[in-house]
C-alpha cells in the first residue's frame, strides 16, 4: 500500500482522536473556537444580566428544543376556582361591576365613586395576592386573572384599579423580598385597603430602558425621628404612575450612589427599591395624566433631594442595588396576569356584544351578521378571543404552578393586546355609526380609545416583540446558548474552556439533529410525528406541524446564531420575525390545551379550527420573512429548501370555517356563553349591554313571525301602504290581519328592543360645557 493509499485512512483517524480525546480536541479544536467566541461575545452589563437571568424557562423551552413533548403540556393541571374563589367571583366581583357607570366614571366624574372605592378597600379587592397570615384573600394567580378579566368587561378604571395594587408593586414585592417589620407593618394594611399602593419607575428620560433611569439617590448622614442616622438624599421625576395620584404608600425605583463609602467600598450601588408614605416631606402627588378617556388614576411624582432612612428600602440596607433583579423577577409573574387578563375582558364583552347587535341590526331586511363581509370581522372577533382567552389562562396557571414565566408573559402580553386590538377595531366596523358617536348607549367607543393603553404599558409592544421575546428567549430557552455564556464568563479559563468544549459539542448535534428533523417533516408533511395518546383526534394533526414547526424554528435559531452572531441583537426585524415564530407556537399550545380542558366541545371546534390555522399560516410568513431578508443568500436557500422543500403549505382559514364561527356569536348557546363566560351581564333594558342581550332573545323570537310577514309582502299585500317600511313594517302587517295580535306583540316587544340598541345618543348643542364650566 502505498503513502497517498493511506493518506485518507490516517487522516480519518486522526480526525476520529481529535474529536474523541477531549484534551486534544480543546487543543486544536475548541481552544481557537473559544477565544474567537469570547472575543465576539457582545459586553453584557450587570442589569441586562439581570433580566436575561430573571424568571423561569417554562413550556416555551420545550417549544426551543425542536421535539416538544406535548404529553408534558397535556400534564399540567387545569386552572380552577376555590370555592371561596368562586363565591368572590359571583358575589363581590358582580357588586363591584353593577356600582360602576363607564360613561358616568370616563365622562363626569373621572374617578370611581367614594362608594366603589370603599366597596373596594373593604372587600379586599385590593389585597387578592397578599397570603390569609397578613390579612388578604390568598388568590391563586388564575383567580386574580379571572377577577381583573370580569372587571374589565364592565370599566377599564375598575379593573386598572384593582390589578395595578396585585401586579407589580408593593405587595408583591415586600412578599419576595421585605423585611419580616415590613411585611407585618405594611401587607395587613394594603390588605384592608388602609394603604393605596403605587410603584414609580418610569422616567421621562429613560421610558422603556428603565435600567437608565436618572433618578439617583445619594447615601449621606441626616437627621430621622431626632437623631442622625444614615440615610439617602433621593431625586425622582416619574410619570404614567398608576395610582399615584390617590396612593398612600409609593413604591420607589432609582439608582443609588454612595461617594462617601458610609457602606462599603462600592461607590455605585444600583438600582433600588424604597417604600415611601405619601406624606413623607418632600413628596410630590396629586397631579393626574388622563389616559385616553380610561380615566384611571395616573400621574406624575416628584422630590428634590428627599432623605429618607435606608429602612425605607425593601428588604432593607442589605438588598440596595439588588432593585433591579428584583423588578425582573417580579415582573414576569404581574405581566403574566394584568395586561392580558383586562384585554380578554374587552375582546370578550366586544364578542358577546357586538355578536348580538349583528343579530338585532339588520340591513337590506336580513341581519347584518348574516353578510359575508361582516361574517369576516365576527370570525375574527370569535376566534381570536377563544386564543387570547386560552393563552390568559395557560399562562395564568404556569403562574399557578410556581413558574415566573419571564418569556412567556412577555409573549402573552404582546400577542393578546395585539388581538385585542384587532377585535375591537373590528367591533366598531361592524357597529359602524353607533360605534363612532360617544354616549351611555355606546358600549364600545371606550374600549376603542383605551385600547393604545396596554399596547404601550408595561413595556411598548414594538420593544417587546423586537427585543425582548426572542432576544430573551434565544437566550434563556435554548438548551445551550446561556450555558455557553456563562462558561465564558468563567473567571477560571480552564474550567471555562473544559465547559465550553463539552457544550459547543453537544450544540452542534443538538443543530445537526434538529435540521435532519425538520428536513423529515418537510419531506413527510410531518405525518409521522408522534402525537401524545390523550390528543383529541380532530387536533392530532396539529401537534404533528407544531413539531414541524418546531423542529424547524430550532434549526433556524441556531443557523442565524452560527451565521450572525451578536450581530442578531441589532438586527430587530430578524429577531421579532424569530419572535414572532416562537409566538404562535405558543398561543397554538395554548388553544390546544383549553380544548383539551374544556372536554373537545364539538361545537367549539370552529373555533379552535380557525385559530390554529390562522397561527400557522402567519408563522409560517414568519419563516419567509426571515428567509427572505437573510443577509446571507446562499444561506437563505438552503434554509427554504429544507424547511419547505415543497413550497408553503399553510394556506388562510376557509371562508366555511369563517362561517362557522361567526354563527356561534350571532345566537344564544353553550359555545357563546363559553367562549364569554367572564362577561359581566347586567339585567334590565336601562343598561346597553342588558338591552342588548334582551333584545336578541327577541330578535330570535320575532325570526318566524318576520318569516311570515316576507312572504306576505312578496304576494304585494302591502302595496301602497305607508307603513310598510323598515321601521313600521310589523304596524303594517298587523292592521292588514298577517299577523295576530300575539304574533304582532312579539314583534313589537323586538322593535321597542331593537331600538334601545340601535339609538345614537345627542347631546345638547354646547354638550353641557357651560354647565360644566359653571359647577
Amino acid at each position: 500500500m502505498t503513502l497517498s493509499d493511506s493518506l485518507p485512512a490516517l487522516l480519518l483517524v486522526i480526525l476520529v482522536a481529535v474529536l474523541l480525546l477531549p484534551p486534544l480536541r480543546r487543543w486544536l479544536l475548541t481552544g481557537p473556537v473559544f477565544k474567537v467566541y469570547k472575543r465576539i461575545l457582545p459586553p453584557m452589563s450587570d442589569t441586562e444580566r439581570d433580566a436575561l437571568e430573571a424568571g423561569t424557562v417554562w413550556w416555551e423551552g420545550q417549544l426551543f428544543s425542536g421535539s416538544p413533548d406535548w404529553a408534558v403540556l397535556l400534564s399540567y393541571p387545569r386552572p380552577t376556582l376555590s370555592a371561596e374563589e368562586q363565591a368572590f367571583l359571583d358575589r363581590e366581583v358582580e357588586t363591584a361591576c353593577a356600582l360602576v357607570d363607564d360613561w358616568q366614571v370616563s365622562h363626569e366624574s373621572f374617578d370611581l365613586t367614594p362608594e366603589t372605592w370603599d366597596y373596594l378597600k373593604s372587600r379586599g379587592f385590593l389585597g387578592m395576592i397578599i397570603p390569609k397570615q397578613y390579612g388578604g384573600l390568598g388568590f391563586s394567580a388564575y383567580a386574580h386573572s379571572q377577577v381583573v378579566t370580569r372587571l374589565s368587561t364592565r370599566s377599564s378604571a375598575l379593573a386598572v384599579s384593582v390589578m395595578v395594587p396585585n401586579s407589580l408593586g408593593p405587595a408583591e414585592l415586600l412578599l419576595h423580598y421585605g423585611t419580616e417589620a415590613q411585611k407585618n407593618h405594611y401587607l395587613p394594611r394594603l390588605a384592608q385597603g388602609l394603604e393605596v399602593p403605587a410603584f414609580a419607575l418610569t422616567s421621562p428620560w429613560a421610558g422603556s430602558d428603565a435600567a437608565a433611569i436618572p433618578d439617583a439617590g445619594i447615601v449621606c448622614k441626616g437627621q430621622w425621628q431626632g437623631r442622625e442616622v444614615i440615610g439617602m438624599r433621593v431625586t425622582w421625576d416619574k410619570r404614567y404612575i398608576t395610582l399615584g395620584p390617590v396612593c398612600t404608600l409609593l413604591g420607589l425605583a432609582f439608582h443609588l450612589y454612595d461617594p462617601d463609602g458610609l457602606l462599603g467600598d462600592k461607590r455605585d450601588i444600583g438600582i433600588t427599591c424604597a417604600l415611601v408614605p405619601h406624606d413623607h416631606p418632600g413628596v410630590e402627588l396629586g397631579r393626574r395624566h388622563q389616559p385616553l378617556n380610561a380615566v384611571f388614576m395616573n400621574g406624575p411624582t416628584r422630590g428634590q433631594d428627599v432623605f429618607m432612612p435606608l429602612d425605607f428600602i425593601i428588604g432593607g440596607p442589605a438588598t440596595a442595588g439588588q432593585g433591579w433583579r428584583m423588578l425582573m423577577e417580579c415582573l414576569a409573574a404581574g405581566r403574566a396576569i394584568s395586561l392580558p387578563s383586562s384585554n380578554v375582558g374587552m375582546a370578550q364583552m366586544t364578542a358577546r356584544a357586538v355578536g348580538a347587535y349583528a343579530r338585532v341590526r339588520s340591513q337590506f331586511r336580513m341581519a347584518v351578521g348574516r353578510f359575508e363581509g361582516v361574517e369576516e370581522a365576527l370570525t375574527r372577533i370569535g376566534a381570536y378571543t377563544y386564543l387570547m382567552d386560552a393563552t390568559r389562562t395557560l399562562t395564568a396557571g404556569a403562574v399557578d404552578l410556581g413558574e415566573k414565566p419571564a418569556v412567556v408573559s412577555a409573549i402573552a402580553k404582546y400577542h393578546v393586546t395585539e388581538r385585542a386590538r384587532r377585535v375591537v377595531n373590528d367591533g366598531m366596523d361592524v357597529l359602524g355609526g353607533k360605534g363612532i358617536c360617544l354616549g351611555p348607549s355606546n358600549f364600545l367607543g371606550r374600549a376603542y380609545q383605551q385600547i393604545p393603553i396596554g399596547i404601550t404599558v408595561e413595556g411598548a409592544n414594538i420593544l417587546t416583540r423586537s427585543l425582548i421575546i426572542f432576544g430573551q428567549g434565544a437566550i434563556r430557552c435554548h438548551p445551550y446558548v446561556l450555558k455557553e455564556m456563562q462558561a465564558a464568563a468563567d473567571p477560571d479559563p480552564a474550567a471555562g474552556l473544559k465547559a465550553f468544549d463539552r457544550l459547543l459539542f453537544a450544540h452542534l448535534g443538538h443543530a445537526l439533529k434538529n435540521g435532519l428533523r425538520a428536513l423529515g417533516h418537510g419531506l413527510t408533511g410531518s405525518h409521522f410525528a408522534r402525537v401524545p395518546d390523550a390528543a383529541a383526534a380532530e387536533a392530532r394533526r396539529y401537534y404533528q406541524q407544531l413539531t414541524r414547526f418546531s423542529a424547524a424554528f430550532a434549526f433556524l435559531c441556531d443557523i442565524s446564531l452560527m451565521v450572525l452572531g451578536g450581530g442578531l441583537k441589532r438586527r430587530e426585524k430578524l429577531s421579532a420575525r424569530l419572535g414572532d415564530i416562537l409566538s404562535q407556537m405558543y398561543l397554538m399550545s395554548a388553544t390546544l390545551k383549553r380544548y383539551e380542558d374544556e372536554g373537545r366541545q364539538a361545537a367549539d371546534a370552529p373555533l379552535l379550527h380557525w385559530a390554529v390555522w390562522d397561527a400557522m399560516y402567519q408563522a409560517q410568513q414568519a419563516f419567509d420573512g426571515v428567509i427572505a431578508n437573510y443577509p446571507n443568500r446562499f444561506v437563505a436557500f438552503c434554509l427554504r429548501l429544507m424547511l419547505f422543500p415543497f413550497g408553503h403549505p399553510y394556506v388562510v382559514p376557509s371562508d366555511e370555517l369563517g362561517h362557522q364561527v361567526a354563527r356561534l356569536l350571532i345566537a344564544p348557546s353553550p359555545s357563546r356563553d363559553r367562549l364569554t363566560a367572564a362577561c359581566h351581564r347586567p339585567g334590565g333594558e336601562d343598561d346597553p349591554l342588558g338591552a342588548l342581550e334582551l333584545a336578541l332573545l327577541a330578535t330570535l323570537a320575532a325570526e318566524p313571525v318576520e318569516a311570515k310577514i316576507r312572504e306576505a309582502e312578496k304576494q304585494g299585500l302591502f302595496a301602497g301602504n305607508p307603513q310598510a317600511n323598515v321601521r313600521d313594517l310589523a304596524l303594517a302587517a298587523h292592521g292588514a290581519r298577517v299577523v295576530n295580535d300575539g304574533e304582532y306583540a312579539l314583534l313589537a316587544r323586538r322593535d321597542r328592543l331593537r331600538d334601545i340598541v340601535v339609538k345614537v345618543d345627542d347631546f345638547p348643542f354646547d354638550f353641557g360645557t357651560r354647565r360644566g364650566a359653571a359647577s
